[in-house]
């Protein structure tokens, strides 16, 4: 497997050597892969990764650096915890602008019908000049 060299460290696991590929400087040639990464995993868990790999027929290395070029590029999403949070207080204030524009509006529309039938005193649905003025 080119680009990885495995050594043991003990029951903390494996040294595994990758060489990464940096990002392409010019557009032609593609850069060398000159630097390395290592990362400590537990045996079992380098076991079923290399397995993986073989189910795949991609060497370790191509897995690893497919993975760090795809979370390069991929763009992080926003927390949906701050923007759920956002929309709850959103609801809420529209929700008591509603509320405090309706209620006034409501409670003049009960008492005008209430005011409006003492005035009708005949209850023909029409106030006259007399009705009016006797209020």
């Amino acid at each position: 497997m080119a680009g990885l060299s495995f050594c043991a460290i003990g029951d903390l696991g494996l040294r595994l050597r990758l060489k990464v590929r940096r990002p392409a400087v010019t557009i032609g040639k593609p850069s060398k892969k000159t630097e390395t990464l290592e990362i400590r995993l537990p045996p079992e868990t380098k076991a079923a990764f290399m397995a993986r790999c073989q189910v795949t027929r991609r060497t370790a290395s191509q897995a690893l650096r497919g993975f760090i070029e795809q979370d390069l590029v991929t763009p992080k999403p926003s927390p949906r915890r701050r923007s759920l949070v956002w929309h709850a207080l959103a609801a809420a204030v529209a929700g008591l602008a509603v509320g405090a524009v309706a209620a006034p509006s409501l409670a003049r529309t009960a008492t005008s019908d209430a005011t409006f039938e003492r005035l009708d005193v005949n209850h023909d649905g029409v106030l006259s000049i007399e009705e009016f003025r006797a209020r």
